[in-house]
């Protein structure tokens, strides 16, 4: 999930006494994860406990994602960050391309402890989320409830919102054209679909606003100036808490997948980011999520005590999953690079 960048002041006065003390002083554990709402809950129920449990400091730092940042900070030796939450095709490249450190599996509690989608040889499942499309309640009283409406401007006027890129963006044009959701990926595999796609887009195009990290579709929506975006789910029911809006979720046709925890290659705090993943992963800990945020748990008992209203907005509720799609990462990494091409060059049309 593409968010804003963040550092904590209390990152900058550590930052200041490692520079006045030296380049020989230890660096503290550092993890790096998606910023925004998401980020301040995950301040609140893994870091600040895990720094207290331990005694000792942790640093939090945001970024927008790309396998490019962390095969940059790898290959140059000794990586500023220990731990960094990935979304599933970084996963799948960084472990290919040996930027991740191997997972042992048994000081997590074995691998049946999680959902099968949560367990790598690299990394160690976070979170499950949807991006879905979401409006305000407030201002459309009877809601979109499919991309075909999405691209509806006549019956929803106003602008759109999209992330930035081919993925995701790809799969809703084509089902804002008909296709079902368990047929998404066997069309965009071929040319033809591929076409389909972009001229589906073309229709969209002069109403689309682009957006490239999580806080910034919500903005757009609370300011009025798109009547509807994709999102990520969880930051759409955590503004709903935070600040009282009434955000809608249209689930189907939502597009799920999973987050991980990796520990960069040659992390300098190599155990003590493991054990910081050990700690986030217990299902005492995974528990306290959705009372902030609405993202799906990894560990399989960790939702077993939650209350129903929490458990009705997670993108793992039985309903939620009806109609939804899998994000297919094997796709994206095989095509990646030859869409992202097309994309930027329709976009720059």
């Amino acid at each position: 999930m593409n968010l804003n960048k963040t550092s904590t002041i209390a990152a900058l006065g550590l930052l200041s006494l490692t520079l006045a003390d030296g380049p020989g002083m230890a660096r503290d554990l550092t993890v790096a994860s998606w910023g925004g709402n998401f980020q301040d809950a995950q301040r609140e129920i893994y870091f600040k406990p895990f720094s207290q449990q331990t005694g000792k400091p942790l640093l939090d730092e945001g970024w927008d994602g790309g396998i490019g940042v962390l095969q940059a900070k790898v290959k140059a030796g000794s990586p500023s960050w220990d731990v960094v939450e990935v979304e599933a095709d970084e996963l799948a490249l960084g472990c290919a391309d040996g930027l991740f450190e191997k997972v042992d599996w048994n000081r997590l509690g074995g691998k049946d402890a999680f959902l099968p989608s949560a367990v790598n040889d690299c990394g160690v499942g976070a979170i499950v989320w949807s991006t879905a499309i979401a409006y305000d309640g407030a201002k459309i009283a009877d809601g979109p409830k499919s991309w075909a409406d999405f691209w509806d401007v006549q019956k929803f006027p106003g602008k759109r919102a999209l992330r930035k890129g081919p993925k995701y963006t790809l799969e809703f044009a084509l089902m804002a054209d008909g296709v079902p959701a368990d047929k998404v990926y066997d069309v965009l595999a071929t040319p033809e679909g591929v076409d389909r796609a972009f001229a589906k887009l073309d229709g969209l195009k002069p109403n689309l606003v682009w957006w490239t990290s999580g806080a910034q579709p919500l903005q757009l929506l609370a300011s009025g100036e798109v009547a509807m975006t994709s999102a990520y789910n969880g930051r759409i029911t955590g503004i709903n808490r935070s600040e009282g809006r009434a955000f809608k979720v249209v689930w189907p046709g939502s597009i799920y997948a999973v987050d991980s925890w990796v520990v960069l290659k040659g992390a300098e705090n190599k155990d003590a980011a493991f054990d910081f993943i050990a700690f986030a992963s217990k299902p005492e800990s995974q528990a306290k999520l959705p009372q902030y945020i609405a993202y799906g748990l990894t560990n399989r008992v960790a939702d077993k005590n939650l209350p129903p209203d929490q458990l009705a907005d997670l993108p793992t509720a039985t309903a939620n999953m009806a109609g939804a799609l899998s994000l297919d990462t094997d796709f994206w990494i095989d095509n990646s690079e030859a869409l992202t091409k097309r994309f930027d060059a329709w976009l720059a049309q």
